[in-house]
């Protein structure tokens, strides 16, 4: 895709460097067509690779020096969003307050991606998506009863909670600028984002449907129709028929009598389980997977991060593509007439992107 195309194209963003959930949005964003220039320290420029500096141009600029903030300066002037992720103060330090910078370019949508957030108790202190998700409830969810939490890999803090409402609500900055001339300052927390994705379990929690415990409810392993089952390859299925009518697909497919695996009460799921787990064991998953494939049983095969982009679905709809020799994912969400795409990293001077920009 060409600069200038894409449902964003024309909007402006300035990515001050950063590493996983804002290059992430600033990717996302960038694939949409907005024109992202990164700002980073001289020697660093390509630091992750391609995949995550994809479709974006790239400037070197010592910020703690005064040519370097004057190159920043004169971007955010132009740009219609800044976005950082450094701990709270260290844009103030560097003299790039969103005060004077609002001072300069009153529309700017100005994005800030902490961990904890701007303020609170834990805001200046260090931490990762394990640590911003203990405090949230996720993390003490997902595992097995009597044995530690397992990490879902940096996926629900960082890039659930961190990454996708730092580009909502970016967006959403940047509209309310083209409306009043006025922006604002986006106060990104992981933790807050995660509280926000674990909203349906407030409510299940509030309504007494949810065990505050993990493999104990219908959606974290507790059920026997909602887990992942070993086969007898040392490989795994995934099994969610939460629906009744999928339930009675897989005991079809498993050709297990219905009644003596009824899908409820509760009481029974791990007796049912042990039952599942001993049918899954007959076959491999690869076998599972062809009695399943077409049915609406819901019964789908654990895919490592290799086997993932030769599966027939993911092949037949293009969700990934090689660029510069990666394998990678393509771009999302897709648009019915807004051209979407990849375009490669580029490294500009400091005179070129401005000019570019001018």
């Amino acid at each position: 895709m060409a600069r200038g195309q894409g449902p964003l194209a024309g909007v402006r963003i300035v990515e001050m460097e950063a590493i996983g959930p804002v290059p992430l949005a600033a990717m996302i964003l960038a694939d949409m067509g907005a024109d992202v220039v990164r700002l980073v320290r001289p020697g660093i420029a390509m630091m992750g690779g391609s995949v995550l500096n994809r479709s974006r141009a790239t400037v070197e600029a010592d910020l703690k020096t005064d040519a370097g903030r004057s190159i920043a300066l004169a971007l955010i002037d132009k740009a219609d969003a800044l976005v950082e992720g450094y701990r709270p103060g260290v844009m103030e330090r560097l003299g790039l307050a969103p005060e004077t910078l609002h001072a300069r370019n009153p529309r700017l949508a100005f994005g800030r991606m902490t961990g904890w957030g701007q303020t609170g108790p834990f805001a200046p202190m260090a931490g990762h998506d394990i640590n911003y998700i203990s405090l949230t409830g996720a993390l003490h969810a997902i595992g097995r009863a009597g044995e530690p939490p397992v990490p879902p890999l940096n996926l629900v803090g960082d890039y659930g909670g961190g990454a996708m409402f730092l580009v909502s609500g970016l967006l959403a900055g940047i509209i309310r600028a083209r409306g009043t001339g006025q922006g604002d300052v986006i106060d990104v927390a992981m933790t807050e984002g995660t509280i926000n994705l674990l909203s349906m379990f407030h409510a299940f929690l509030a309504g007494g449907r949810w065990q505050d415990r993990p493999e104990a409810n219908l959606l974290d392993g507790g059920a026997h129709f909602y887990r992942c089952y070993e086969c007898a390859d040392g490989r795994y299925v995934a099994v969610g028929c939460l629906e009744p009518q999928f339930y009675a697909a897989c005991l079809q497919g498993l050709e297990l009598d219905p009644a003596d695996h009824p899908q409820y009460p509760p009481s029974r799921w791990p007796e049912l389980a042990e039952g599942f787990a001993a049918r899954f064991l007959q076959k491999s998953r690869d076998e599972w997977a062809q009695i399943f494939a077409g049915t609406d049983a819901c019964v789908t095969p654990v895919l490592s991060f290799a086997e993932a982009p030769h599966h027939p679905h993911n092949m037949g709809r293009g969700s990934y593509v090689d660029a510069e020799g990666v394998k990678q994912a393509a771009p999302a969400p897709r648009f019915a007439d807004a051209r979407t795409g990849i375009r490669a990293p580029e490294m500009l001077t400091a005179e070129q992107a401005i000019a570019r920009w001018a």
